[in-house]
């Protein structure tokens, strides 16, 4: 079988399969399996038996439902690669305007080694790539599941950064009062309604509720995060979520009843209110 042949095969099957964008997939697929960047440059080479079933098998996978980034078992943020799989979020473009905010802020004030916390981390993306893009930062990222947090941990490694990775509970005001004086707290905590979490795709159903379901309304963390960890900001310092589509308003009641200012939106690329970023006006 020649890898044209393959390749329409797996397309075929996906189509089958009701799988959206199914030629991206089986070329992403083919792009891991070959360790090439253009595999059909040699459409008419000869495919090994290991390689067929490498890519059958991955195929297969995917037609079960499973992200294609748990497929591949990695993906891009910003520009690193985080290793993923079952337990963990999957880094999305839009979480990029989140760090798009915080080097704004970094570079505006002038904050020359700050010190940076990263609640809900799963797989790190947030909390190392501020670590790799700010210079003399000191970052901190928190974690409360055995799986994510072993994505964390090894996400760290393969990226030779010096985040410090901490397994505990975000919600915990014992765990709170661990971490004090941070010019930056930063997160993107889970955020979907309970009525969004009945009408997830089959994709995301995959993803770990735990990193998803945010309360009736979505916005439990919101609440819970800001009112308990409000003491870990310095004066003046940030806070900075990303949330969901339609959630702004309600994020900025909840972080203006905690005695936040400066509260400024930003859209991502597809146009949508995604995060926010707010100063802490007194000691509380």
């Amino acid at each position: 079988m020649t890898r044209l042949e393959l390749y329409r095969n797996c397309v075929k099957t996906m189509k089958k399969d009701s799988i959206d964008n199914a030629e991206f997939d089986t070329m992403c697929i083919f792009q891991d399996v070959f360790k090439e960047k253009n595999p059909l440059f040699k459409p008419n080479e000869k495919v090994s038996d290991s390689q067929i079933y490498k890519v059958y098998n991955n195929v297969e996978y995917r037609c079960e439902g499973n992200p294609l980034q748990y497929v591949l078992g990695e993906w891009d943020f910003w520009k690193y690669t985080f290793r993923v799989g079952e337990g963990v979020l999957i880094p999305r473009p839009e979480t990029e305007t989140l760090i798009e905010n915080i080097l704004d802020i970094v570079k505006k004030n002038r904050l020359e080694s700050p010190k940076i916390l990263d609640l809900c981390s799963g797989s790190g993306c947030i909390a190392i790539t501020l670590e790799k893009e700010i210079p003399h930062s000191e970052v901190w990222a928190v974690e409360k599941f055995d799986s994510a947090f072993e994505y964390l941990e090894e996400n760290i490694r393969l990226n030779n950064s010096m985040v410090n990775a901490v397994k505990a509970d975000v919600l915990s005001a014992e765990t709170s009062e661990k971490f004090r004086d941070f010019d930056i707290i930063v997160s993107n905590p889970p955020y979907l309604t309970a009525e969004e979490m009945k009408n997830l795709q089959k994709e995301v159903q995959a993803e770990p509720k735990t990193a998803l379901f945010g309360g009736d309304d979505g916005l439990d963390f919101y609440r819970k995060i800001t009112f308990i960890w409000k003491k870990s900001v310095k004066k003046n310092g940030w806070i900075a979520y990303e949330f969901g589509d339609g959630q702004h308003d309600s994020v900025k009641k909840i972080l203006e009843s905690n005695n936040f200012y400066n509260i400024k939106f930003s859209c991502d690329t597809q146009n949508i209110i995604r995060t926010v970023t707010a100063q802490k006006q007194e000691e509380i």
